[in-house]
């Protein structure tokens, strides 16, 4: 079960379709503020219109301000009476969502409706709802075409993207039981298809000097990774610490003589850097690196998921995993996924700016690894307007298209390096 690709129109800067096929490691690249960001988190977004109970086609109080805002933020252009299209694939079956949400503008809110829904199978139309354009102060009522009958001007209610899966609301609907039967089944199926989500941002929590145990063990990390430390200090006070065993050795590639540990003063903890020298030598985690406390949520998920694995599909976003990080642990993270890729039911969609991090990709394709497995993406702007290209990547890990200019400033400066070098030469020679 897979989210297997996504299509999104009329979205943010995105004023063309963009069709993204997502593989078990799917990068996107692109320089600062050429759209990256509003791409990988749409899964987020969608996710909300997906699992959801919310009468409104995308649940936004759910995600909060400072991801997504408001609704006509989604929208090219902010245009008041826009709309964003949308267009899913799911494994297996596989099911195809295809759907318009349109803003309503009104006089004092705005609101918002599934004007159009359009339901499939392995490429056969199962079920097309279209919106009657009834008054928007009243409920939605739709037009539902299943295998050449329609039946109009039903009230239909929505829980996000989808119908609202209530067999009493069908039947209050007049669709005959059968059509009504299998229609809640491929709803049914298509939310239990599309995986968990899980995002982290690109900024993760900054470490503090002390935490105070939590009464219970936090179910997630956050999208900061805001309760790693309490996720580590329930696993050692009431599970010996296998969780910190796990983090370490996935650690010990990125700090090498040190592992992480522990410090209890009662039900106060530190989160310290010990030596693994055997000395008694600690520093807080408070006063090392940024990059270590910025990793730590994304080895602390991988140990989580190791020894738990889920037991449903995710869909894992994580915005520059490699942030503040020295360069040469770019590729050990690119390796970190792909082994997460084999041992658990967990997919990620990357945004990175490392060029050593996709390299890694490259060679382990041209060690065997399947191609199939990694897609890659380049979000450049483009007279006013985003765009995401595929770059495919052959066997041998070789590149069937590369930006200008992209990653190319080491050899830039290695050229002037040696033009002003020579200049150098030649005025002291004169």
């Amino acid at each position: 079960m897979s989210l297997d690709r996504m299509a999104l129109g009329n979205y943010r800067c995105f004023a063309q379709r963009q069709d993204i096929e997502l593989r078990p490691v799917t990068v996107v690249l692109g320089r600062n503020n050429s759209g990256k960001s509003a791409l990988v988190r749409a899964p987020v977004l969608l996710d909300s219109g997906i699992h959801t109970d919310a009468p409104t086609p995308l649940d936004l109080d759910r995600l909060g301000e400072g991801l997504v805002g408001l609704f006509v933020d989604l929208i090219h252009g902010r245009r008041a009476h826009g709309g964003i299209d949308i267009d899913l694939t799911v494994k297996p079956g596989p099911l195809r969502l295809r759907a318009t949400v349109q803003n309503i503008n009104r006089e004092r809110y705005d609101s918002q409706v599934v004007s159009e829904l359009e339901l499939s199978q392995s490429g056969a139309r199962l079920a097309r709802f279209e919106w009657e354009l009834n008054d928007p102060a009243e409920p939605p009522r739709y037009s539902v075409e299943v295998a050449d009958q329609v039946w109009r001007n039903l009230a239909i209610p929505f829980h996000g993207l989808l119908p609202a899966e209530s067999a009493l609301s069908w039947r209050d609907t007049s669709l005959p039981g059968k059509v009504a039967d299998t229609l809640l089944e491929t709803v049914d199926a298509f939310r239990d298809y599309f995986p968990t989500v899980r995002y982290f941002g690109p900024f993760r929590e900054q470490p503090q000097r002390r935490y105070l145990l939590p009464a219970r063990m936090p179910k997630e990390l956050g999208s900061t990774g805001l309760h790693t430390a309490g996720i580590l200090a329930s696993d050692t006070a009431g599970q010996q610490g296998e969780l910190m065993r796990q983090v370490n050795s996935g650690l010990a590639g990125l700090l090498p003589g040190w592992k992480l540990d522990l410090v209890s003063r009662g039900e106060v903890w530190s989160v310290v850097l010990r030596s693994a020298s055997g000395s008694d030598f600690a520093i807080n985690l408070a006063d090392a690196g940024t990059g270590v406390a910025q990793a730590l949520p994304i080895f602390v998920q991988r140990a989580i998921d190791v020894g738990s694995p889920p037991d449903h599909p995710v869909l894992e976003i994580i915005e520059q995993p490699e942030l503040h990080l020295h360069p040469a642990a770019h590729a050990d993270l690119a390796d970190l996924y792909l082994a997460a890729v084999d041992a658990t039911l967990v997919r990620f969609l990357i945004e990175t700016h490392s060029e050593t991090f996709l390299l890694r990709l490259r060679r382990r394709i041209a060690e065997g690894l399947d191609p199939d497995t990694v897609a890659v993406y380049f979000v450049e702007q483009t007279e006013g307007s985003a765009q995401a290209r595929r770059i495919n990547i052959d066997s041998y890990g070789n590149l069937d298209y590369w930006p200008t200019g992209v990653f190319s400033e080491d050899y830039a400066e290695t050229r002037a390096l040696v033009r002003a070098q020579w200049e150098k030469r030649d005025a002291s020679a004169r």
